[in-house]
């Protein structure tokens, strides 16, 4: 059986990580690329804020090739889906008869159907290779097989502040609040995976400043001490 090519959408963080186990162990699946929205004016994924050269380092380390949305700041959501629809074009180029994109998406049902409906008018199809899986099973199965991830954003209204910055492991597992989701899925926490089992390397990253933006959300700063590639 020939396997089918699809596109990973990457943020960084752990979700889309264990996303990628999944499709790499369904030899139905082959995923080709990862995909990317980067805000280009602060060189930063969009929304976890995490730094373009280290997005480039985690690409190399999982020996899989970048496509980047770029998106100025400030932004719509009409020139984000018009980058989107480029991307998606430029890939169609690079993989003939690509058609698919998959998400690390566990339960929001709206997000999942403005993927699909994002998607559709492109002539793709959404994949949710983890959905519905169980979050606290999974957080602590990310931590067992030893991946390993960073807090870099904190939604303050939600969660303490200095959780930001943390190693997300069996310890901050343990003290996060009732309430809070465990892989940060209503938005609580995001992470930066820098290593474990997909990784060909671990990325040696070093803490920057902290940063706190539109008097909510808490982010970290991590910085590449070594090149990418």
């Amino acid at each position: 059986m020939t396997a089918i090519p699809t596109l990973l959408a990457w943020s960084g963080g752990k979700d889309c990580l264990m996303a990628l186990q999944r499709l790499r162990a369904d030899p139905q699946w082959q995923v080709v690329a990862l995909l990317t929205t980067v805000n280009r004016t602060y060189g930063r994924i969009a929304m976890h804020g995490v730094r373009r050269d280290v997005l480039l380092a985690q690409a190399d380390a999982l020996d899989l090739p970048l496509l980047e949305v770029g998106m100025d700041w400030p932004g719509s959501n009409e020139a984000y889906e018009a980058a989107h629809e480029r991307a998606l074009a430029e890939a169609r180029m690079r993989w003939p008869g690509i058609r698919h994109c998959a998400f690390g998406d566990l339960f929001l049902q709206d997000v999942r159907d403005y993927r699909v409906r994002q998607l559709g008018r492109a002539q793709w199809r959404a994949l949710f290779p983890i959905w519905g899986e169980d979050t606290a099973a999974l957080s602590r199965r990310f931590v067992g097989e030893g991946h390993r991830a960073l807090l870099c954003c904190v939604d303050t209204q939600q969660l303490a502040a200095d959780y930001c910055g943390r190693p997300y492991d069996g310890a901050l597992l343990d003290s996060l609040p009732s309430g809070v989701d465990p892989c940060g899925e209503r938005g609580e926490f995001h992470t930066l995976s820098c290593g474990g089992p997909l990784f060909t390397r671990e990325l040696r990253l070093r803490r920057g400043e902290p940063v706190l933006r539109d008097e909510r959300f808490q982010f970290t700063d991590f910085l590449l001490d070594e090149p990418a590639g």
